[in-house]
């Protein structure tokens, strides 16, 4: 193992794992376990890493990818996604959302405000601690260095990078939300005391490197049948993700030792003006990992395993886009086509961040509904869906809707865009996880739907190609994958227009991360992807300009029209109807003219009385809605007002509502200052570390 360099500014303690661990960091039964005994057979062994998979899941789905610090800022916190309560509501995620209003705020922000202690840092070296101990295990045992040696897939190898790769990816999640951590790998050197994050992402990189070769790709696991395990297929799409992210831009604070992983000191390329002691850049021999990510997300593009890329639907019309989503909402023993690792969630279970966290919301009651409650915290920037959305792009609808469900009857309701939760307010939301779309749908409780984590899929490494090959200068390659998303997305070559994408966007790199966004619209991604690729100031100064000129259209004229053609105005019309039973779910719109499949992507489950609702005689589901998009004349409301239809507030709320729209969008920042993203340690943590915070932020 490469050696680490620990900052001489930081006291070491004693943190040996397994022998004494810190009270902020979960002891495991399983370091009182002889080795010999645990890994005596295949299937002893498996059983060892199922309690590193459980704090994984736990982890993921309760703190970094579901809700914890994933659901208070990277799905609420970019220029395309926002929250949906009024920003004093909840001044503990809203303010780390924002960067702290430009750092200001950094010293002002109560430690334990959000974060408990005891959470998202403890939960993560929880599952460090358990998949060190089986890593350390299998390294120590007998064959272990004949079989990397070897380099050909075997079970005990697959083992093993298994518990490599949770490692690795928990300590990714560190870095991405705390920047430094402690780095402990279960030897007798290990020590406390903060750890700059680029020696971490050396040695995991080289890690992940050496166990890749001896792991099955995913669907060839010997016993496994689903995509609920790491494989050398995960492994080498998250040895792509970190080196781009090892390459990126971070903001770092200035008192720690920035060295790589053999010791050697650093020099970065920086980007803006310093902020509270703390840079924001990159290291200076980024393209080195740039080319390790080009190196292994090829790998997976030449051999995925049993995850592939959707480019067909029987369905008519035809959306190949949406299969992916629509696979997500089947039953438990399924898993998506385009996935390669996904966190399994069971029906019925523990909580399910899926759909009520930033899933398409409804309202109504905890249980017994049609969907039961979904609070909705992930909201689109109207701007962003109205004006750099493409109007021919297919992923629209499936990452945007406009409404919600009413959980009492099962009837589709306009989201308005009063601040507020769940269908009551908030504003236009995400769309991918939606109940009413399930196979066999939860009702009986709320956060029960058990939709799994599709924490990594074959678009990424798509797109993550695509980004690497364009920033080591080859765009030819590059232009050839973001072809492959975009046109698919657009049903061809024609509708996608890419040479005009790529003349707004300045380049085919800036395209393919401006393409990233809508591939990945409303589930995350966009905001640790913008501050990785040093495009956040940019890409929030567009987004609050365009703001800005649409609030200054509304309230001059009660409409404004953006150059895309798409108007947004201060009242739509709606009108309920059934498009009867069975076709009560739009997938994608068959004719743009029905107001009633037009946004696609919508309506409601097609039969719920098959899972208890009472349906009445005169039941009308579905919602009608003109003037969406366009404004209407005089005789267009008249004729629309004599057929039943009604006056329905839309951008007149959004007005009412600027401050939240428009002032609270990224408060206070200014561009140029290194960005504060990164969340405090608390209290515990930095008392038991023997460690102090950074970026401005209060020590106690």
């Amino acid at each position: 193992m490469k050696k680490i360099l620990y900052s001489t500014l930081f006291a070491a303690a004693t943190l040996m794992l397994g022998v004494s661990c810190s009270d902020y960091l979960e002891t495991d039964t399983l370091s009182k376990a002889d080795a010999g005994f645990v890994f005596s057979t295949n299937e002893t062994a498996r059983a060892a890493l199922e309690g590193a998979y459980s704090s994984w899941t736990d982890a993921a789905q309760n703190k970094v990818f579901g809700d914890g610090l994933f659901y208070a800022a990277d799905v609420a916190g970019s220029d395309i996604e926002r929250h949906p309560e009024n920003f004093s509501n909840q001044p503990g995620r809203h303010y780390p959302e924002c960067f702290y209003q430009n750092g200001a705020y950094a010293s002002e922000y109560t430690l334990l405000s959000y974060q408990k202690e005891n959470d998202t840092y403890a939960s993560l070296y929880a599952v460090i601690n358990k998949a060190c101990i089986v890593v350390k295990a299998i390294s120590e045992s007998t064959g272990f260095q004949e079989m990397i040696a070897a380099g050909v897939e075997c079970t005990m190898g697959q083992l093993y990078g298994e518990a490599v790769a949770l490692k690795a990816t928990a300590y990714r999640e560190l870095i991405k939300y705390f920047g430094d951590v402690p780095y402990i790998s279960g030897n007798a050197t290990d020590h406390d005391g903060l750890v700059g994050r680029d020696s971490i992402y050396d040695v995991i990189l080289a890690e992940l490197q050496q166990a890749a070769p001896v792991m099955y790709r995913v669907g060839s696991i010997p016993g496994i049948s689903g995509k609920n395990y790491f494989s050398r297929t995960y492994v080498e799409g998250l040895i792509g993700r970190i080196a781009l992210e090892a390459g990126g831009y971070q903001t770092r604070r200035g008192d720690i030792a920035r060295v790589d992983g053999k010791g050697n000191a650093l020099t970065f390329e920086t980007m803006g003006t310093e902020n509270n002691g703390a840079t924001y850049g990159r290291r200076s021999d980024w393209q080195n990992y740039y080319r390790m990510a080009q190196t292994y997300f090829k790998a997976v593009i030449d051999n995925p395993g049993s995850a592939k890329f959707i480019t067909t639907d029987s369905r008519t019309p035809a959306n190949p886009y949406q299969v992916f989503f629509q696979q997500m909402h089947a039953e438990d023993e399924t898993y998506a086509d385009e996935s390669i690792y996904e966190y399994a969630i069971t029906q019925g279970g523990g909580n399910d961040a899926r759909p009520y966290s930033f899933g398409r919301p409804t309202t109504g009651g905890s249980k017994n509904n049609y969907p039961c409650k979904n609070y909705g915290q992930g909201r689109i920037n109207p701007a962003f869906y109205y004006g750099v959305f493409d109007p021919a792009d297919m992923r629209r609808d499936v990452s945007c809707t406009v409404t919600a469900t009413k959980g009492a009857d099962g009837t589709e309701i306009i989201l308005p865009f009063t601040p507020g939760s769940q269908g009551k307010g908030g504003g236009i939301a995400c769309n991918k996880w939606d109940e009413n779309r399930q196979d066999k749908p939860w009702v009986a409780n709320q956060r029960k739907s058990g939709i799994n984590g599709p924490y990594m899929r074959i678009s990424e490494i798509y797109l993550g190609y695509a980004e690497a090959c364009a920033a080591l200068g080859d765009n030819n390659t590059a232009r050839q994958y973001l072809d492959i998303i975009r046109n698919r997305a657009f049903g061809g070559a024609a509708a996608a227009k890419t040479d005009a994408f790529i003349a707004k966007e300045g380049s085919v790199l800036n395209a393919v991360i401006q393409e990233r966004g809508f591939e990945f619209a409303g589930e995350g991604d966009r905001r640790w992807t913008l501050i990785r690729t040093g495009l956040i100031g940019p890409k929030i100064r567009e987004i609050k300009e365009l703001t800005a000129k649409m609030f200054a259209g509304l309230k001059a004229n009660g409409s404004f029209t953006f150059d895309n053609g798409n108007t947004i105005s201060e009242y739509i019309w709606t009108k309920y109807v059934d498009l009867g039973k069975g076709k009560r779910l739009v997938n994608q719109c068959p004719d743009e003219n029905d107001p009633a499949q037009f946004p696609g992507w919508r309506g409601v489950n097609n039969d719920w009385s098959a899972f208890g609702l009472a349906i009445p005689d005169n039941y009308a589901p579905n919602l009608a809605i003109k003037g969406l998009f366009k404004a209407l004349t005089a005789d267009e409301i008249a004729a629309l007002e004599a057929d039943g239809y009604k006056k329905t507030n839309w951008a007149v709320d959004l007005v009412k509502a600027e401050d939240e729209y428009n002032k609270y969008l990224f408060l206070d920042y200014d561009y140029v200052k290194a960005p504060i993203y990164l969340w405090p340690f608390t209290p515990n943590v930095m008392a038991n570390g023997h460690f102090t915070n950074g970026y401005g932020f209060k020590q106690e």
